[in-house]
């Protein structure tokens, strides 16, 4: 424990030792930091969603609520603290699903779309992060221009909504997640757009051409607060153009009402056997080494499974062929991390068509975490019910033995081992 939040902090620096001087112990302080994380997790998909027009004042008085509880001197009781936490996961999930449904009103609905990677001769901007108005903003302030924009990380599954996708000035995508951003926006010449989480402090070699907007900033940086790109734009001119170097392409889009369009297709094939089972392999990414597990999992899976993926975490496994079962590519885009929802979606739809519970499900949920957003996804599900949960490559640092102990006997949440294609080898023939 380090809790250093109020003024009998022991020495007056923090207790460390359990209990502390308030008589929190290790496990209290445990549940009070999942909880916040969880919190900021959901704030995060909260203001993406404000920002499109969906809030709930249900969600506004359960953060307040949850804040509350974390306080000094109001609660220590295990089980209470515990309750939060899986309520934070099901107001998450009421977020989530306000998110997918601003996306879907102010962009339209989406589907399959193929994405050009690299990028075209010319004047650039490269937007990461989350925020797809942001995007659409400059889209709008660039239109009729020769000034090309692209995806990177967060804001790949953009494509799939065709408001979008069909705008002349979005050119495409370049480079892939989060944390090779320093390499990637080097070699990118033109301005970058940096819309939320996920940016790192900038080298010199790029500083001058990055902007972010709003909560994001980064020091020396350029922070627009508003919704007029002009800077960015003025930058892009200035800056070297994009050479011609297009590289690729892939396909985006299996958002989850593109799949449950096909559902009785789906149904009917798990029935016949010819779909033995689905992987959900993603999440949140990040630089720490073990991380091979998800792609080396993903490549064990067997040929008449499918994978859903989604997060940045699916740029361990987007690079791989799986190939094509019943016509439907092997690994399915369905879209940012705040598109869990749409996993969410499909496993409770399936599990209702079948008459069964999602533990039932021909499922395996193989999820990386890096930050705040996947704890409150994590909440989601375990708040679901959902059982055997694989989750890495690392433990949360935050949570305690015993704290995860209590994880393990209720949701039989397990961490990544060391044999990932024995493990999906196992996850398929246990089944």
């Amino acid at each position: 424990m380090n809790c250093n939040q109020c003024e009998q902090t022991f020495r007056q620096t923090a207790c460390v030792s359990s209990p502390g001087t308030c008589g929190k112990d290790e496990n209290m302080h445990s549940l009070q930091e999942l909880l916040l994380y969880g919190l900021k997790g959901m704030a995060a998909y909260a203001h993406h969603a404000r920002r499109l027009g969906q809030s709930d004042p249900e969600v506004a008085a359960f953060m307040e609520e949850a804040l509350f509880a974390t306080m000094t001197n109001v609660n220590f009781d295990m089980e209470s603290l515990l309750a939060l936490c899986l309520r934070c996961g099901q107001m998450n999930l009421k977020v989530m699903e306000m998110l997918d449904r601003g996306h879907v009103e102010t962009f339209g609905q989406p589907a399959p779309a193929t994405v050009r990677h690299g990028t075209v001769a010319g004047p650039g901007i490269l937007v990461t992060g989350h925020d797809l108005l942001d995007l659409w903003h400059l889209l709008k302030q660039v239109e009729g221009t020769d000034i090309m924009v692209y995806t990177h990380g967060e804001m790949l599954p953009a494509h799939m909504y065709p408001k979008l996708h069909r705008h002349p000035n979005l050119a495409g995508n370049f480079g892939g997640a989060w944390q090779d951003q320093k390499r990637e926006f080097a070699q990118f010449p033109g301005a970058i757009l940096a819309t939320t989480n996920c940016v790192l402090i900038p080298p010199e070699s790029y500083r001058d051409r990055l902007f972010t907007t709003r909560a994001t900033a980064v020091p020396q940086g350029q922070c627009i607060e508003g919704d007029d790109f002009s800077a960015v734009i003025e930058a892009a001119r200035r800056c070297a153009p994009c050479p011609a170097a297009v590289t690729g392409e892939s396909v985006v889009g299996f958002h989850h009402s593109v799949l449950l369009a096909h559902a009785e297709t789906l149904l009917d094939a798990v029935k016949a056997g010819q779909i033995r089972r689905f992987f959900v392999i993603g999440g949140c990414d990040g630089a720490a080494k073990g991380r091979n597990y998800f792609s080396d999992y993903a490549e064990a899976t067997p040929r008449d499974t499918f994978i859903l993926t989604l997060g940045c975490g699916k740029y361990r496994i987007r690079d791989h062929d799986y190939g094509e079962h019943l016509g439907f590519p092997r690994l399915l885009d369905m879209g940012q991390c705040n598109d869990a929802y749409g996993a969410i979606r499909v496993a409770t739809a399936l599990a209702q068509a079948m008459n069964c519970g999602i533990n039932e499900l021909p499922l395996t949920l193989v999820i990386s975490w890096f930050e705040q957003k996947a704890v409150a996804v994590l909440l989601t599900l375990l708040s679901l019910g959902v059982k055997g949960i694989t989750l890495g490559p690392n433990p949360p640092a935050f949570i305690t033995p015993d704290v995860f102990q209590v994880l393990q006997e209720r949701f039989d949440l397990r961490l990544t081992g060391s044999d990932p294609r024995g493990d999906a080898v196992r996850a398929v023939a246990c089944a």
